[in-house]
């Protein structure tokens, strides 16, 4: 499913000067990647996305004035005559009258921002990224303990905004209830957020519908969070198999990145928000490098080969 953001909503978050257009609010940018058109402006043009929001730095604009008048007004309209989506001044610079005339002549949208080229790129880049990455939405409670965003999964009923209530009187943030939407913002990150309708109330069975916001305060809330590991709640069964040792990491594809995961059963007399904050942590730890499991395993190993050792020297 392809997705969108207008132009208009990328003039208000940069606060982009507007020098040629209207209506960006009809203009809907598809493609997150950006182009710098030192290639075109030299009279290469294969492979050149008109989606592609273009940026004109100092080296483009130098490049520009470098020839003489018809020259300029040669590439640049060469250039602007296939109608790119937009274009983006950088660093406040002074536009010709040459580029301003031919952004007019073929209805180009024609912006500028005082911020140096580098960093608004890579701001835009960051932001059309996260608006138009690719997305699902899970069945679930996202809550971020301690720094870590953790994505509690499992039936409806089975005590998810029970364990975030209490999490959250503990300390931690509620970002989503009920309908997570998670979002792949690079190759590596699945960023996850709440619907804007239903952001920051949580369902309580037998309460109903409540404002974490208004009831617990602004710091008890949070837009959005990376997915940094997966908690699988379901009742316990007697005869259900879990990992007592926690030498193997368990992953949950989504959007094609592996999540680490559990599964946590719930019974009487479990102190899920407890659990919840300690499986946090631990997993914390094990991204740092550090294996708690296998720590304790290393130690067993060598103390039965100094016991095997000491055995074979009492014999010899």
């Amino acid at each position: 499913m392809k997705f969108s953001v207008s132009l208009q909503k990328i003039v208000d978050e940069f606060s982009l000067e507007v020098i040629n257009g209207s209506d960006f609010d009809k203009i809907e940018i598809t493609v997150a990647d950006l182009n710098r058109p030192g290639l075109q402006l030299s009279g290469f043009y294969e492979y050149f996305s008109l989606k592609r929001i273009q940026i004109l730095g100092i080296s483009e604009i130098c490049y520009i004035q470098s020839f003489d008048e018809q020259t300029q007004e040669k590439i640049v309209n060469d250039y602007l005559s296939r109608k790119p989506i937009a274009v983006i001044i950088a660093r406040g610079l002074k536009i010709s009258d040459i580029i301003l005339e031919k952004a007019k002549k073929y209805g180009v949208p024609l912006l500028r921002t005082s911020d140096a080229t580098s960093a608004f790129t890579s701001a835009l880049n960051s932001f059309l990224s996260v608006h138009l990455a690719p997305r699902i939405t899970r069945h679930g409670v996202l809550v971020e303990v301690y720094g870590e965003g953790v994505l509690l999964l499992g039936d409806s009923g089975v005590g998810k905004s029970e364990a975030a209530i209490e999490l959250i009187k503990r300390g931690h943030r509620l970002i989503a209830d009920d309908a997570v939407e998670l979002r792949k913002v690079s190759a590596k990150t699945i960023v996850g957020s709440s619907p804007e309708n239903i952001r920051h109330y949580i369902e309580l069975r037998g309460i109903g519908i409540i404002n974490v916001r208004r009831i617990f305060g602004m710091g008890a809330i949070k837009m959005t969070e990376k997915i940094d590991m997966i908690i699988n709640l379901e009742p316990w069964k007697e005869q259900g198999v879990y990992d007592r040792m926690g030498l193997e990491t368990e992953t949950t594809d989504i959007l094609g990145i592996k999540i680490p995961s559990t599964t946590i059963p719930i019974k009487p007399g479990r102190n899920l928000a407890i659990i919840i904050e300690v499986a946090a942590m631990n997993n914390r730890q094990k991204r740092m490098g550090y294996n708690a499991a296998q720590e304790l395993l290393d130690k067993l190993n060598a103390s039965a080969e100094d016991t095997l050792a000491q055995s074979e020297w009492e014999n010899f």
